[in-house]
């Protein structure tokens, strides 16, 4: 089977459920935000730029649970942010678990080996040490650690932690391969940081998926190679979509990055190219998505925007119209679906309903009419697609890691022109690359900061003095050397 036939039994059941009932409106996925901190600074993303002013504030655990419990989706995706920054994370899967939910939680991977590690710390046995022996092995947990997990305190074996399930998903966040990954996340080190959280998962037996963005710039044959490398790591499936042109996201560029958005950002027909062969990956590749989503996206028929399936509950309450718009939030679940009107959003026909909608194509808004639709030929695509078999992991061959570590790692990353540049014009000082440096640039004993700001460098807290280097380059102005 492509899909875990428990998880793909319980969605059934719940379109089922309320197709019989009548129900015109009910909630597929939740999006549970429990903070909007992060500690990236990723360039398309809304949510840190939407939510400036709040950004210290989280939503109680109680509240969380209660949120799933109020719209009583089957699956919930924890976002936000990043999420392993939430201190109750695991307390909230936990939760979510205990009331039957299947839990994505969304991350961009630079805390996952240490939630890995602590699970493997509260959960010794042989067993472990034997998955332990293959971690050292394999460069993804060092000696040290490796001693701590064994002779961890009472209050480390006591914690509660993120265990393997089959109804839990690591969503890895992966934009590309290594160079347009850290240049998107504006962090150099990430896509290798991401990928050994994932080889880490595997051997733990995790299940572990990725999601993708595709913007104006992704180039397609990238997206087919990243999906190569991420299949021969025996990744478990794959969420895309294209990106959305949030507006606070549009300003920041402006402002911060002295970028046009219309070069970032995809307008409906330019995402019909970019996805000309979304089906044929959906083929080679678990890919998560509807057979009528694909060919929404190929440009081969048009479908109706169904935000109201995924919901998003955030800091603020119920956030409505969707996950990517606001016009405002509602305390009640029910409040929201009967204020709203649902008929001012979308694009039927080819007219936007509202601008914003123009190009959006979002799997948040679309992906859903897919699985919700009652034409026969839909329902038999979406049967064949979930109960087919699942497409065989790629080949791992030398040539295609050779095309993923493109960037940072062989000393070719987004900063690189920077670096060499401040390491000229300083003559040697201590520059604002190499104090504290970004987190995970010239960390290669697999340690993360534990901090949710980073360490101060590239795209963890204020990015200013790199940007102002970068367009220093760019424009072909001298750099002046500061004193520290």
């Amino acid at each position: 089977m492509r899909f875990p036939l428990a998880l793909t039994v319980k969605i059934a059941r719940h379109i089922v459920k309320h197709k019989l009932k009548g129900t015109p409106r009910f909630a597929m996925v939740l999006q549970l935000e429990p903070l909007h901190t992060c500690n990236l600074t990723c360039t398309g993303c809304g949510r840190i730029r939407e939510y400036s002013t709040s950004l210290k504030d989280m939503v109680p655990l109680e509240q969380c649970l209660a949120a799933a419990t109020e719209c009583d989706a089957p699956m919930v995706s924890i976002c936000g942010g990043e999420p392993l920054i939430y201190p109750k994370i695991e307390e909230l899967v936990a939760g979510l678990r205990a009331q039957g939910r299947i839990i994505y939680i969304c991350t961009n991977g630079v805390f996952m080996r240490k939630k890995m590690r602590e699970y493997m710390a509260a959960n010794w046995s042989p067993a472990v040490e034997r998955q332990l022996a293959s971690l050292v092995a394999e460069g993804l947990v060092t000696e040290k650690e490796a001693e701590q997990i064994r002779n961890a305190d009472a209050a480390a074996r006591a914690k509660v932690t993120i265990p393997p399930s089959k109804w839990h998903y690591w969503n890895v966040h992966v934009d590309g391969l290594e160079y347009t990954h850290d240049l998107i996340v504006e962090r150099e080190g990430v896509f290798k940081e991401c990928v050994a959280a994932i080889k880490m998962a595997k051997i733990l037996g995790y299940q572990c998926a990725t999601n993708t963005t595709v913007y104006r710039e992704t180039d397609p044959k990238e997206i087919e190679d990243m999906f190569k490398f991420l299949s021969s790591l025996d990744v478990d499936g794959h969420t895309i979509s294209p990106g959305y042109d949030y507006d606070a996201a549009k300003k920041d560029m402006v402002k911060r990055l002295g970028r046009d958005p219309k070069e970032f950002f995809l307008t409906r027909d330019m995402t019909r190219t970019k996805f000309a062969d979304i089906e044929k990956w959906a083929k080679a590749f678990t890919i998560f998505g509807t057979p009528a989503y694909q060919e929404f996206l190929a440009g081969k028929r048009e479908l109706t925007c169904t935000a109201w399936a995924i919901p998003t509950y955030n800091v603020r309450g119920w956030k409505a119209p969707c996950y990517l718009m606001t016009d405002g939030h509602y305390p009640r679940y029910e409040e929201m679906l009967g204020k709203v009107n649902w008929e001012k959003y979308g694009v039927v026909d080819g007219v936007a309903r509202d601008p914003r909608c123009e190009n959006c194509m979002v799997h948040c808004g679309y992906d859903p009419s897919g699985a919700l639709s009652t034409k026969p030929r839909d329902t038999w695509q979406n049967f064949k697609f979930n109960f087919g078999a699942k497409p065989a992991p790629y080949a791992h061959t030398p040539e295609l890691e050779q095309r993923a570590y493109n960037g940072f790692t062989i000393g070719k990353g987004h900063l690189a022109e920077a670096k060499a540049a401040v390491n000229r014009e300083m003559g040697g000082a201590k520059s604002a690359f190499a104090r504290g440096g970004n987190g995970l640039a010239d960390d290669h004993s697999g340690h993360e900061h534990e901090s949710a700001g980073g360490g101060g460098g590239c795209g963890s807290g204020d990015s200013t003095q790199r940007d102002a280097l970068l367009t220093k380059i760019r424009d072909g102005k001298a750099l002046e050397a500061k004193p520290e």
